[in-house]
């Protein structure tokens, strides 16, 4: 294992010793320290999946593992200013939120909270919203009871046990029963050293019958460069609470990013999800929706924009524990250049999940004849009064609506723009934030470069 490295920007490098020297700068508490220490171990003792693995025989780690075992890879640095951060954070804010308004806003610049915000009518009301750090100080029961234990679990995967021993940064959300908040919250995270890997981890928790929209957005400047993320989402969602989540992924060009996004809904529970993903040389996303129990409803959309040598591998979940549940995906990814995209769905009912209702679809356009998508839905049904259908697509922008346009005055740019609009269009507006659409649309012209 690489030796463990300090220099006036932090630690460098991945180990035991790096994992002690990052909890003692923290000043965390020891039931945290050997939380880290545990999910190192663990980190240890998995082995890197390979393509000899089902679930990434399309995607390759040589350079992802190369990186990690020499030491390329600085897990902290200290914290900063970070005027170009809070820059962007304000910008972003005020576009996501289709101006000024919104309930709270956590902010980090690389490793760490820069800011704070929470509207003092919902402090007074029991809702805390902060980063993680903060949060493990100053509610430790709270943290330790949700904390990668009911939801996303260190031994889930490699990558997630080397999160759970290096995270740093991120949101805390809770909303106590039957709080109801009209405006956004939102968690911003932006990343500008060199070579720094990212672990920010947002965590949510929705007591019965509460409300909320969580908005989280990462993103990183061309300095990050060779830059890596291992982030994880929990979102816990109690009986009859409802929660509206958008994830906005921007890395830079060079980043490689891996991400762990689940919710656990409880009865009657609703989600609406929206999983956007732009940014990253290598992008693999994780996204799994647990319907634990009966009443419960997923909605899970996705938009992703792959161009230049961009990999983007998208591999999503809806299981269904409980009966009487509903779930209903939908993604949608446009290939441009020499890119390449992989999808790949299952759908698992438990048995004893009868009345479960079901629907997975993924489509893929085509823009270049040199990029490639592969779409892999799958179907695991252990009950048998169900309701569970999936489908798939990939194709090239149709010739004839292009000619057809283009014989109305348009320009094969415009054309296939117009095209493109469309393609994205049924679920853009499923989107019910007006900014969030407006930068979608901004993001994905952006892409064209037509």
């Amino acid at each position: 294992m690489a030796t463990t490295v300090v220099d006036a920007h932090g630690l460098t490098g991945l180990s035991r010793e790096a994992v002690e020297a990052l909890s003692r700068r923290k000043g965390e508490p020891e039931w945290m320290r050997a939380f880290r220490l545990a999910a190192w171990e663990t980190y240890e003792r998995l082995p890197m999946p390979s393509r000899q693995d089902e679930e990434w025989r399309r995607t390759d780690l040589t350079t992802v593992r190369q990186r990690l075992e020499r030491g390329q890879v600085r897990p902290w640095a200290e914290p900063e200013a970070g005027a170009e951060a809070l820059r962007h954070a304000d910008a972003l804010s005020r576009e996501l939120a289709g101006g000024d308004e919104r309930a709270g806003l956590v902010v980090q610049h690389n490793s760490a909270a820069i800011r704070q915000e929470l509207a003092a009518s919902l402090a007074a009301k029991g809702v805390i919203f902060t980063d993680l750090d903060t949060a493990v100080r100053e509610y430790p029961a709270l943290v330790q009871r949700h904390f990668m234990t009911e939801c996303v679990k260190p031994h889930d995967s490699k990558f997630a046990a080397l999160h759970a021993a290096f995270w740093s940064g991120g949101a805390f959300l809770y909303v106590p029963r039957g709080i109801e908040i009209a405006l956004p919250l939102q968690a911003i995270t932006y990343a500008d050293e060199a070579g720094l890997g990212l672990f920010n981890h947002s965590l949510v928790v929705l007591e019965p019958a509460s409300r909320v929209t969580f908005v989280e957005s990462v993103a990183s400047g061309e300095a990050h460069g060779e830059g890596f993320a291992s982030d994880v989402t929990e979102l816990i969602v109690g009986d009859g609470a409802g929660l509206r989540c958008i994830h906005l992924q921007e890395w830079g060009p060079r980043v490689q990013s891996f991400s762990l996004q689940r919710v656990q809904l409880h009865r009657d529970a609703t989600i609406n999800w929206l999983v956007v993903t732009l940014g990253g040389r290598l992008s693999r996303a994780d996204v799994q929706a647990y319907l634990n129990g009966p009443g419960a409803t997923a909605e899970m959309l996705g938009i992703f924009f792959a161009d230049g040598r961009q990999h983007f591998d998208h591999h999503t979940r809806q299981v269904h524990n409980a009966p009487h549940a509903s779930s209903d995906l939908l993604y949608k990814g446009t290939l441009n250049d020499q890119a390449r995209s992989v999808f790949s769905g299952l759908i698992q009912v438990a048995p004893g999940a009868q009345k479960t209702d079901a629907y997975q679809l993924n489509r893929n356009l085509l823009l270049s004849d040199k990029a490639r998508a592969d779409s892999i839905p799958n179907l695991e049904i252990g009950a048998n009064d169900v309701r569970c259908t999936h489908g798939a697509s990939v194709g090239p922008v149709d010739k004839e609506h292009l000619f057809y346009l283009m014989s109305r005055g348009l320009t094969r740019a415009e054309a296939t723009r117009m095209i493109v609009d469309g393609f994205f269009e049924p679920v853009v507006a499923r989107i019910p934030l007006a900014g969030v659409r407006d930068r979608l649309w901004g993001s994905i012209e952006r892409k064209m470069r037509l």
